[in-house]
C-alpha cells in the first residue's frame, strides 16, 4: 500500500506559516529570563487571539458547512485548547503561564498541521473552495486588546480551562 502525503494546500501554507511566526514569539518574549518582554508578549498576545478567531469563525464554520453541517471529529478538543489559550491570555503574563501556553501549543499545532491534521481535512472538504477561505483568513481583523486581569476570578477561570482541556499545568 502507497504512503498517502499531504503536501499542504494554501490553507495549510498560510496557517502553518503563523503557527512559525507564533511559535517564536514567547522565545523572545522571554529572552531575558528576570524579566518578560511585555512588547514582544503584547504582539504574541494579539496574533494568538487573531489565529485563533482565524480557525473559529472562518475556517471550521466553512469545514462544518462543507462537511453536510458535521463538525469534523478532532474540532471538541480544538475548541478546548483555544478556550484555554484565550484564558491564559487574560491575566498578566508570568513564566508559568508562558510556559502552560508553550506546552498547549506543542500539542495543539500538530493536530492542526500534521498528517490527517485538521488543515488537510479542511483542504479535502473545501476542495477549491478552500481558495475562497484564504483570502477571508488574510483580511480577518486585528483583535482589539483588553487589559490584563489579574484577579482570582481570571487565574481560576484560566485554570478550568486547562483543566477541561486535559492539561496538569500550574498557573
Amino acid at each position: 500500500m502507497q504512503e498517502r502525503r499531504f503536501l499542504g494546500g494554501k490553507i495549510y501554507s498560510y496557517l502553518a506559516n503563523d503557527h512559525a511566526r507564533l511559535d517564536g514569539a514567547p522565545r523572545l518574549a522571554t529572552r531575558d529570563p528576570n524579566r518578560i518582554d511585555r512588547a514582544a508578549y503584547a504582539e504574541f498576545r494579539e496574533g494568538l487571539l487573531r489565529h485563533i478567531g482565524m480557525e473559529e469563525k472562518i475556517l471550521l464554520p466553512a469545514a462544518r458547512s462543507a462537511n453536510g453541517r458535521k463538525p469534523l471529529p478532532s474540532v471538541d478538543k480544538l475548541h478546548l485548547d483555544h478556550g484555554a489559550l484565550a484564558a491564559l491570555l487574560v491575566p498578566t503574563p508570568t513564566s508559568a503561564i508562558i510556559a502552560a501556553i508553550k506546552t498547549i501549543l506543542d500539542g495543539h499545532n500538530p493536530l492542526e498541521e500534521g498528517p490527517g491534521g485538521v488543515y488537510e481535512e479542511c483542504e479535502r472538504l473545501l476542495g477549491t473552495g478552500a481558495d475562497e477561505i484564504v483570502p477571508r483568513l488574510q483580511s480577518a481583523p486585528r483583535v482589539a486588546m483588553a487589559p490584563h486581569v489579574d484577579n482570582f476570578t481570571a487565574l481560576e477561570s484560566a485554570r478550568n480551562a486547562l483543566r477541561r482541556a486535559g492539561y496538569d499545568v500550574t498557573v
